[in-house]
């Protein structure tokens, strides 16, 4: 066989693209864990791949479909390896990246926006800032964007919710913005309007018109509801959206008390194959008469087309009402709504700059774990706050930033008794934080106990292949 006749019979092997990446992004993962024995294994695998590629490249033999695979895979470089993205490796590879080059400089900062890609409900966009934006108040390395999109003003609540991640670079720095696509129906194609207010706190206004594109997505309508009566909630799983290199579920939540934190973690289909879920997006929630309705979309593991089942795992977070003390008796009890936990508070003592408050809680289990007494002291430095009565109504209960100058959240907590989970904690009423002119009978304790229960796990939901495939 002569070497034509080899390069023929090497350009017809099947390259199963899907497992390079998949092998790619285990690798990734096992990396970013650490781990010596798993950064072993990571190595050998990549020392395998680099002798595969040297036996063929230096043979002179390169499998074009191979080629086309690895050109834009993490092992040879690219913005998406960067950031470990390889949604956008998946995607670049398949010539579903939009490339521009939109740049402008403003008082000294160059910012050059270079590609964008709309993938299932994500929106990735990735751009360069030159150097001259460590002249800003950043430390050297940092770089933080004070950004808008769709004209949505300095300061509003801009719908699309963004990472951002920056890698320094020759002459500056890369970076890439992930945002989850904020509507209920999508558009094939849209122009998504940003405006950059400052980077590094220096100003400029950098405004930039990026065009977004995605093909129609494909569709599973599922519509399978499950109901859970002891929390007063239910779920219903809507459908599921697959793209190119991703897909999104969409699910409904009934709920009684509107706060009630549901979340879908994981799935699982008969093969054993296991799908993750991010945190998801709201996209429409209404109060009716059976409830708070809240539809919700977030994105997962790409679906497997061939599968007959999937079971949908989930866990819900209690919300329970604040409860609010004034500090004008030396004991109190303060209770749950819905846990049926309680603070007895023994004692409050002021020695100077510093008070104490003793006290310990009811309606635990007999024995915490480790695990439990270490979430306790570490969430008691923070959910015991102490409040001026006259600021008390203006924290937002949606953002509920305690009052500058005018409340205490830190302190210092000492375990008592881990049998009796007693606890004592000491405020510093000279410290960061403080309360002008601070006196206890007009100071108001605010605690909340749902932080100390941990998410309940519910029934998980079986779903059997009878859905319907269509196009959005």
């Amino acid at each position: 066989m002569d070497n034509k006749e080899i390069k023929i019979a090497i350009d017809q092997i099947a390259v199963p693209k899907d497992k390079v990446f998949d092998a790619i992004n285990k690798g990734l993962n096992k990396t970013e864990h650490g781990g010596k024995e798993r950064k072993k294994k990571f190595l050998a695998a990549a020392a395998t791949a680099a002798a595969l590629l040297g036996i063929t490249m230096a043979s002179g033999f390169v499998n074009p479909t191979m080629n086309k695979v690895l050109a834009n895979t993490p092992l040879l470089g690219g913005i998406f390896h960067e950031f470990h993205d390889l949604q956008g490796v998946e995607l670049a590879n398949q010539g579903a990246v939009t490339e521009f080059n939109k740049s402008l400089t403003k008082n000294g900062v160059t910012v050059k926006l270079t590609s964008a890609y709309f993938d299932g409900s994500i929106v990735s966009i990735t751009g360069f800032v030159d150097e001259d934006v460590e002249k800003g108040h950043n430390e050297k390395g940092e770089v933080s964007f004070d950004v808008n999109f769709e004209h949505n003003k300095k300061g509003d609540r801009d719908p699309w919710l963004k990472s951002n991640e920056v890698k320094k670079v020759k002459n500056g720095y890369n970076f890439q913005w992930k945002m989850d696509y904020p509507y209920k129906s999508f558009k094939e194609n849209f122009t998504l309007p940003i405006t950059i207010h400052n980077i590094n706190g220096i100003k400029g206004e950098w405004n930039f018109d990026i065009p977004i594109q995605q093909k129609k997505n494909s569709t599973l309508a599922i519509n399978q509801e499950q109901e859970y009566p002891e929390e007063n909630i239910k779920i219903r799983i809507k459908e599921i959206l697959s793209a190119k290199a991703s897909s999104s579920l969409i699910y409904e939540t009934v709920q009684k008390y509107k706060s009630d934190d549901i979340h879908i973690y994981k799935a699982i289909d008969e093969k054993g194959k296991v799908y993750r879920f991010g945190n998801g997006t709201t996209i429409e929630q209404t109060k009716q008469q059976d409830g708070y309705h809240r539809t919700i979309r977030t994105d997962m593991t790409k679906l497997n087309s061939t599968i007959t089942s999937l079971t949908f795992y989930q866990t819900i977070n209690l919300a329970d009402p604040k409860i609010e003390q004034f500090l004008d008796k030396k004991s109190f009890t303060m209770r749950s709504k819905r846990l049926g936990l309680g603070l007895q508070v023994n004692d409050i003592t002021q020695k100077g700059s510093k008070l104490v408050i003793d006290y310990q809680f009811t309606g635990l289990p007999k024995r915490l774990s480790k695990n439990q007494l270490d979430l306790f002291e570490n969430n008691l430095q923070y959910e015991l706050l102490l409040v001026d009565k006259d600021y008390i109504g203006e924290i937002d209960p949606k953002n509920p930033v305690p009052p500058e100058n005018h409340s205490i959240r830190l302190n210092k907590v000492k375990t008592i008794n881990k049998k009796t989970a007693h606890f004592q904690s000491t405020f510093d009423l000279k410290g960061k934080e403080k309360i002008m002119n601070f006196k206890l009978n007009n100071t108001i304790l605010q605690f909340d106990f749902s932080s100390f229960v941990p998410a309940k796990e519910l029934q998980p939901i079986l779903l059997n292949a009878h859905w319907k495939k269509n196009k959005q």
